[in-house]
């Protein structure tokens, strides 16, 4: 199957260094302590971040740092097949652990020992980079929540198919079995917190390929800014500061 065309566009008409657009909405969950919505083509993920807070399970407290537990799931309408997904099966666990891990090397733990951070996350529709579009909606539910980070860490995917790198895949693109990269950078510390590739990649064109996911994530983190700082005025405007 051609992926890439003569004239050089994808099949959804994208350059291959083309985003899909995203969209972004805080507060989508109103008892949450933060929420937000993030959206990547057609895919749509909602998250909510509860704490720091009591930690419910009194052998789980940590005494110099906070824990951080994460909740992945995937709503049962959100893929076009209409099985039914078992609770707790691997690759949900799988997931959850990355974002955790991810969030953990971006979250300020040591500011709030013997606390607990919970952060779940469900895709609402899914359409490939679901991994990254969680990551990117938890990190703006935890800005929201006003949890102190080093950095917005934000995640973008990148593939090689057709001898061609391709910039953030959709379904399509990621179900045809080339290698694909998964990376959470944080910008301001330029630094890669996490890196997931299927497949197998020389070593030069998987430089190519990571760095055009870089790209994606730096892209990421200004739009979230944006966001960010828009959220604010709303609220300076409706507090009439």
């Amino acid at each position: 199957m051609e992926f890439v065309s003569p004239e050089g566009l994808r099949l959804d008409g994208r350059r291959p260094m083309e985003m899909r657009q995203i969209r972004a909405e805080i507060g989508a969950v109103a008892k949450a302590d933060g929420s937000a919505v993030f959206e990547m083509g057609n895919t749509k993920v909602i998250a909510a971040v509860y704490g720091p807070r009591e930690v419910q399970n009194r052998t789980q407290q940590i005494n110099d740092q906070a824990l951080v537990r994460c909740e992945y799931s995937m709503a049962n309408f959100s893929t076009g097949d209409r099985m039914r997904k078992p609770k707790g099966d691997r690759r949900s666990t799988e997931i959850s652990l990355v974002i955790r891990q991810t969030m953990e090397a971006c979250i300020l733990t040591h500011l709030m020992p013997r606390s607990q951070i919970d952060i779940f996350v469900q895709v609402l529709q899914a359409d490939g980079g679901t991994r990254s579009a969680c990551i990117n909606a938890a990190t703006l539910a935890l800005a929201d929540a006003g949890i102190p980070m080093r950095d917005l860490v934000t995640s973008c995917s990148s593939g090689y198919l057709n001898s061609t790198p391709l910039l953030d895949l959709n379904y399509v693109e990621d179900s045809a079995g080339g290698p694909d990269v998964t990376v959470g950078f944080l910008p301001k510390v330029d630094k890669v917190t996490l890196l997931q590739m299927d497949s197998k990649l020389p070593i030069d064109i998987f430089e190519n390929v990571m760095q055009l996911a870089i790209e994606g994530c730096k892209a990421i983190a200004n739009y979230i800014r944006e966001i960010m700082l828009e959220n604010t005025k709303q609220l300076e405007y409706r507090r009439g500061i």
